[in-house]
């Protein structure tokens, strides 16, 4: 068995401004720095051998603070960047037209290709987190990596491996420095590939930590 942690970046400025983040950046708040350091107190207990990141700067600012008690090099990878949200990167959701507003649940609406202009559909998005994820299969025997992503990339991740279409609404909640768990498996009584062992785990934050989705 392969097991993977899977923990969403901590609270950004533009979370908390209600900014559309996409494949655009924004440092951690406080808040977020706060959370980063609750996921490294508990990924100590977890026997994590390799750490992976998205390359974009909140990603890999959450995977350096766990870095350091882990005393492990963060790797990174474009591969688990969020979802490319093309003309509507740096716009506040409150600003939106109707139009606007309508582009940006597009790809959330079913339909199988739906994008936002000059971004990316949900599928592509979810062929490349999955191949950065069966890239994880090749570690030595007995890793345990972790990888700090992002929230529609990770709930995309997760509820595909669960058999949802990768455009599919969104049913899932992941905060920002939730942990989650896949594990690949062969048994007797399941199917080989990838299940969900834990998806959002929060045991580990503040309860006062916002809930943030952007």
């Amino acid at each position: 068995m392969t097991t993977v942690y899977l923990v969403r970046h901590g609270e950004t400025v533009w979370n908390a401004e209600r900014k559309i983040q996409g494949q655009l950046d924004s440092p951690l708040t406080a808040e977020g720095i706060s959370q980063a350091h609750w996921v490294a107190k508990r990924a100590k207990s977890l026997g994590i051998t390799h750490l992976y990141s998205s390359d974009l700067g909140r990603a890999v600012q959450t995977a350096s603070i766990i870095a350091q008690p882990l005393k492990l090099e963060v790797i990174t990878d474009r591969r688990w960047r969020e979802l490319n949200m093309g003309i509507l990167e740096g716009r506040c959701i409150d600003d939106l037209s109707d139009k606007e507003n309508a582009m940006r649940r597009a790809p959330l609406s079913g339909a199988l290709d739906a994008r936002i202009l000059e971004g990316e559909s949900m599928q592509e998005m979810a062929n490349r987190l999955h191949q950065a994820l069966n890239d994880l299969k090749s570690l030595p025997k007995g890793s345990i990596p972790l990888v700090i992503c992002h929230g529609l990339a990770l709930g995309c991740l997760i509820g595909t491996i669960m058999g949802l279409p990768a455009h599919a609404p969104r049913r899932i909640r992941l905060r920002n420095c939730s942990l989650s768990r896949v594990d690949y498996q062969k048994s007797d009584w399941l199917a080989e590939g990838w299940v969900v062992e834990t998806a959002g785990d929060v045991s580990h934050l503040n309860e006062n930590s916002r809930d943030e989705l952007l």
